[in-house]
């Protein structure tokens, strides 16, 4: 028959002083960790604090959007996903302090589904023509999606060829991410999304909350959301974005590439999308002042 231990449990055994200074050198560098703020729930709630502050978006009074204007990229939804806005995919690796607290190049981008205005969701249209600001946007007219100074660092919305080794997680389709060099890389350009009234509108002025469709200069793909492929972030369950044109049977975009660029309530309450979402209608000849 088999004895159990025949000592007491305060009797130490075995490296029982060695066991304890690594206990207490894992006590100590924990409290150096927490009184420096690098912990990693400390990290989460830091990163969380600053990118989600909220942010305030252009109010468009003549109802065009404008070089300058601060916007956020909204689709609508579809058959296997929520409505959701182009989102920084920052995590705790992303994360700088020095020399001001941000967040650092290359970082990720998703489609979260929060519609709330912060440093997280809002874009800056920005000239790369030598357009003025403040001047009008016009279709086929080639600009750039930047984030918000300060902690989003004003980076650029990027994409580029796909390849072997730089491609999108999921779908392995044309990464979009955000850069801090403002190249040829990060050029877009929105066209109609209704392909036969494409030609009618080049050079128009382009109507703020309608949909649209963002076109990546250099390799000619749509700005696109993808339902079935889930990315688990810091923020929750969120959808990948590509750079990747889909077509339906008729070779017109489906609703995976039309995007609203949304702009505030001029009441100051919320988006346009939200509040009066009858003002976001398809833009088409049949309502030409919208334009």
């Amino acid at each position: 028959m088999a004895h159990g231990r025949t000592y007491r449990t305060n009797v130490k055994i075995g490296n029982w002083n060695e066991d304890l200074c690594l206990e207490e050198d894992a006590k100590k560098e924990y409290l150096e960790k927490k009184e420096r703020g690098e912990l990693a729930a400390q990290k989460a709630d830091f990163l969380k604090q600053n990118i989600l502050r909220p942010v305030n978006l252009s109010v468009t009074n003549d109802g065009r959007l404008h070089f300058g204007d601060v916007v956020m990229l909204v689709n609508l939804g579809g058959e296997n996903r929520e409505r959701s806005a182009v989102s920084i995919n920052a995590d705790m690796n992303s994360l700088i302090k020095i020399p001001s607290p941000g967040i650092q190049a290359p970082c990720g981008v998703s489609a979260g589904r929060g519609m709330q205005p912060c440093a997280r969701t809002a874009f800056i249209i920005t000239s790369v023509d030598g357009s003025p600001e403040g001047s009008t946007l016009l279709f086929e007219q080639s600009f750039a999606l930047k984030t918000t100074s300060g902690f989003a660092r004003g980076l650029y919305l990027t994409s580029d060829l796909k390849s072997f080794q730089k491609c999108a997680k999921k779908s392995r389709l044309q990464e979009v991410n955000l850069e801090d060099d403002g190249s040829f890389l990060s050029w877009w350009k929105i066209v109609h999304f209704d392909p036969q009234e494409r030609l009618e509108y080049e050079g128009q002025p382009v109507p703020a909350n309608v949909e649209v469709l963002i076109i990546h200069c250099k390799t000619n793909q749509a700005l696109a959301v993808l339902g079935d492929q889930i990315l688990w972030t810091t923020y929750g369950k969120e959808y990948e974005v590509t750079a990747h044109t889909f077509l339906d049977s008729h070779k017109a975009e489906q609703d995976n590439n039309h995007w609203i660029l949304c702009t505030s309530d001029p009441a100051g309450d919320g988006l346009v999308l939200l509040k009066h979402p009858e003002n976001s209608k398809v833009l088409t000849q049949a309502n030409p002042d919208s334009v």
